[in-house]
């Protein structure tokens, strides 16, 4: 049975704060009255996704899909709480999920989604590089 404790939770967080470089770069666009190419959010996303791939699959990660999974997840945490607090600086106003809190749900979802995509591509990596797994025979 696999336990979340046995994560490894700096890289969980690590890897979800890296992840704010997309909103963040959207933030520095409109402050700078920018309008960069509607291209950029998805490749700034494909480019994170690689990187978690490429650092969870290219270890010995105990875990890669519930590792990224919950990656995800931290990432959608964060870019909450960023929303929360740089919303009312820098529009006056509370935008974005806790402005609507219905709207955290799908967040959540969304990323535990994208997370979960870049864990099993993950684990398909470690697969390919012959890493393998001792089973797990610890009690629930």
């Amino acid at each position: 049975m696999y336990k979340i404790k046995n994560l490894q939770w700096p890289l969980v967080l690590g890897l979800g704060a890296l992840a704010l470089v997309r909103p963040l770069m959207s933030i520095i666009e409109h402050q700078l009255g920018a309008t960069g190419p509607a291209s950029v959010p998805i490749i700034s996303t494909v480019v994170i996704s690689i990187i978690w791939v490429a650092v969870v699959g290219l270890s010995r990660v105990a875990l890669p899909v519930l590792t990224l999974l919950f990656t995800g997840l931290t990432y959608a945490v964060l870019s909450i709480i960023l929303s929360g607090i740089l919303s009312p600086i820098l529009t006056g106003e509370l935008q974005g999920p806790l402005a609507m809190p219905i709207a955290i749900i799908p967040v959540l979802a969304v990323n535990a989604v994208w997370g979960l995509v870049a864990g099993w591509l993950a684990l398909l990596v470690q697969r390919a590089r012959g890493v393998r797994r001792p089973a797990d025979h610890s009690s629930a």
